[in-house]
């Protein structure tokens, strides 16, 4: 018997995230996740009248490739990925992960290859469909989160299925914000920041490419980014677990990189030559999410956080940076992480995870969890009604 959250996680991301329309296609691209649900994406999209085409992966598997892929082999690989693609209007994907560090003992190099040959396609995919990704609850998951599985699971569809629509209107004057911004200063405990986003542009990110969502993008003048910013939010890359990352910059470039895991830090951004520039600064403010887990999807939404991104940029709102690499580095400014302030234009926009500016009050926690209970109680009425 199907879980009656599948079905309406389903039609979240068929109806509101992906818009199927009649006829479109949709690739459904799943790694470890329960058949149940992919069957509730199939009958979602062809609730739409679209066709759902089907890929699914398993974590094991994809390790075990990685290991001995070849630059040849990862060009096949991606060959075949950007056909299918150039056949889809819509892409879902689902990741599921018993092990978050399954990609752990894959050399640098192997994984180097396959982030630099599947570029193309996951460009294509981000620039010329309309996506969106999100993992799948799973005990792995929930030990990152340090809750129990049962309660995680509870915690996840709450999130995942959450009215994005309450943000709209915080979301929008953000945008109007930053699209008029120049300068950009954000401080905090072993934080000083200063860069330029002026003529970059932003994007709102309501529940569209990624689930959970919650936060609206820029990105920074290549060469402007100046000062240091020490991430409070651990993080995970190729299956290493990296704590209290600190970057340094001068003219946009990353001069010194530090972490519990320092050499792997640098070999990571170095990449090739964008890895070091900054490809991405957005500020996340999804109320149900306040803690990390070593999952960006998740972590980059935390309320009152922002991130800051080495590596390549989006063709929208970015800055023209190339790399194979793109890392969400995360940094929490509520009281509680020690808070912090970010400013625009020599305006004070948020203090210690608060926006500051009437406009933005909206997308403050208390502001949205009392929009999200006065829309579920006025739904929970209708249906008595």
């Amino acid at each position: 018997m199907s879980d009656p959250r599948y079905d309406s996680l389903a039609r979240v991301l068929t109806s509101h995230s992906t818009k199927l329309k009649a006829g479109e296609h949709v690739l459904i691209d799943v790694a470890d996740t329960p058949e149940e649900f992919v069957i509730a994406l199939i009958r979602a999209a062809r609730a739409a009248k679209a066709e759902p085409f089907v890929v699914m992966h398993s974590g094991r598997i994809s390790r075990e490739l990685a290991l001995g892929v070849t630059g040849s082999q990862a060009e096949t690989m991606a060959a075949i990925d950007l056909a299918r693609l150039k056949k889809m209007q819509a892409y879902i994907a689902v990741r599921g992960s018993q092990n978050i560090s399954e990609m752990a003992d894959v050399p640098q190099a192997q994984m180097a290859i396959l982030s630099s040959k599947l570029r193309p396609a996951l460009d294509y995919r981000i620039n010329k469909t309309r996506w969106v990704v999100l993992r799948w609850p799973t005990p792995s998951m929930a030990q990152q989160a340090q809750m129990s599985t049962e309660a995680f699971t509870e915690f996840f569809f709450r999130v995942c299925t959450l009215d994005y629509g309450a943000m709209i209107p915080g979301m929008k004057a953000l945008k109007a914000l930053m699209d008029r911004t120049d300068r950009v200063e954000i401080t905090g405990p072993g934080t000083d920041l200063r860069f330029s986003i002026k003529g970059i542009g932003s994007v709102i990110c309501g529940g569209e490419h990624n689930i959970p969502d919650g936060e609206v993008f820029s990105c920074p003048v290549k060469d402007s980014v100046e000062g240091y910013v020490t991430f409070n939010a651990p993080t995970l890359n190729r299956g290493i677990a990296f704590d209290q990352v600190r970057l340094e910059f001068s003219k946009g470039r990353v001069v010194k990189a530090t972490a519990n895991h320092t050499k792997a830090l640098n070999e990571i951004l170095d990449t090739d030559a964008g890895a070091r520039f900054i490809g991405e600064f957005s500020l996340g403010f999804n109320p149900h999410i306040l803690h990390p887990m070593r999952d960006i999807l998740f972590d980059e939404k935390i309320a009152g956080s922002f991130h800051f991104t080495p590596g390549q940029a989006y063709e929208v709102a970015g800055n023209g940076n190339k790399s194979a690499i793109h890392w969400d580095m995360v940094c929490i400014q509520r009281k509680d992480y020690g808070g912090g302030e970010v400013w625009f234009d020599g305006k004070l926009i948020r203090k210690d995870g608060l926006f500051v500016p009437a406009a933005l009050q909206a997308l403050n926690p208390d502001r949205l969890l009392g929009k999200e209970r006065t829309s579920r109680n006025g739904k929970k009425a209708a249906v008595r009604r």
